[in-house]
């Protein structure tokens, strides 16, 4: 307990003024916390409209800001394979109004590009995982196999013959592949990257190549539609994603990929405005509206903490960096 000088006046007006200086001082900073948000805040999507990250990033949108009482502006800049608007979000004034929504591709990408202009662990604040869901694997309809060992056995048995799409050079769809090779023993089917994923869905659909590995909101509606094959999927275990296919696991015993989604904040944020948000964007996570949008999407709602999202990055782009190696995945 603080005692109050009484019987020395100088001594008196010696403590008012000190505590007064105190109580000043301290106003800034609950001025500064109170005011958080005081304007738009704006989500920066480095890829154009209608992509896993821009439909992800739009499911929620609405929601942090009627938490937050502050529209969320979501802004699409794409080019050079999602590094340029992730390269203007590191940049941006850590100050809690401009963040990215980044995927997996991010760490795939840090973990083949020479030339980036930011680290992906160093240059942000990861702020929260919005959603993590597994790959589809897909086939041509005019390729025999409808289950993950019926696919192995037949690109056993055809040693060069197929060939698999992927988005592009170091892509995370090649990152997939690749992977499944590596833990399958080498399988030998050649790589046909292209310049996005509609061209390698065109070309899938065309039998031009005959395997794709890529996300739910990216094959779903082609399965769907009947235009290629589902044959399995890339978690360890069934997923609610599309609880009819089996896990590639099956016929390949450790094979696991699964891609998240989530936003970061330029470095040197503050901690209590990433937190806000954190608890924003998990409490809009948590509403079964927005469970079942991101489902419909394929992925699931995934709410984490700042630390945990950090320790996801992190772990993914060591991980990566090693199978580039092992398997020669270059960008271009």
């Amino acid at each position: 307990m603080t005692t109050i000088p009484s019987r020395h006046p100088i001594a008196f007006l010696a403590y008012l003024a000190c505590a007064t200086a105190a109580a000043t001082l301290s106003l800034p900073a609950l001025a500064a916390d109170s005011a958080y948000p005081s304007k738009p805040i704006t989500i920066i999507v480095p890829y154009p409209p209608g992509g896993s990250n821009d439909i992800f990033a739009r499911i929620v949108a609405k929601e942090i800001g009627e938490e937050l009482k502050q529209p969320v502006i979501i802004d699409n800049r794409p080019g050079a394979s999602g590094n340029t608007g992730t390269s203007m979000a590191a940049k941006a004034a850590p100050d809690g109004y401009t963040l990215v929504a980044v995927s997996s591709s991010m760490t795939t990408n840090a973990a083949v590009q020479t030339k980036l202009t930011y680290d992906a662990v160093k240059s942000f604040a990861p702020v929260a995982m919005v959603a993590q869901g597994p790959f589809i694997v897909a086939v041509s309809n005019e390729l025999p196999a409808k289950t993950p060992q019926e696919l192995i056995d037949l690109i056993r048995k055809n040693p060069g013959k197929y060939n698999y799409a992927s988005s592009g050079p170091g892509s995370v769809n090649e990152f997939g592949t690749e992977l499944l090779k590596a833990k399958a023993g080498k399988l030998q089917i050649q790589h046909v990257p292209y310049k996005g994923m509609g061209p390698a869905i065109t070309d899938l659909i065309g039998n031009q190549t005959q395997l794709l590995i890529s996300s739910g909101p990216s094959l779903l509606p082609m399965v769907r539609a009947g235009k290629v094959r589902a044959v399995g999927i890339t978690s360890a275990k069934p997923s609610p994603i599309a609880p009819d296919l089996t896990p590639m696991a099956n016929a390949v015993p450790g094979y696991e990929f699964e891609l998240w989604w989530g936003f970061l904040a330029p470095a040197g944020t503050p901690p209590a405005i990433v937190a806000q948000l954190n608890a924003a964007v998990n409490h809009a996570l948590d509403k079964p509206a927005i469970k079942n949008a991101i489902l419909k999407e394929g992925a699931e709602a995934r709410p984490v903490t700042p630390k945990q999202f950090a320790e996801t990055i992190a772990t993914d782009v060591g991980r990566w960096k090693a199978l580039a190696k092992q398997q020669n995945i270059v960008a271009d």
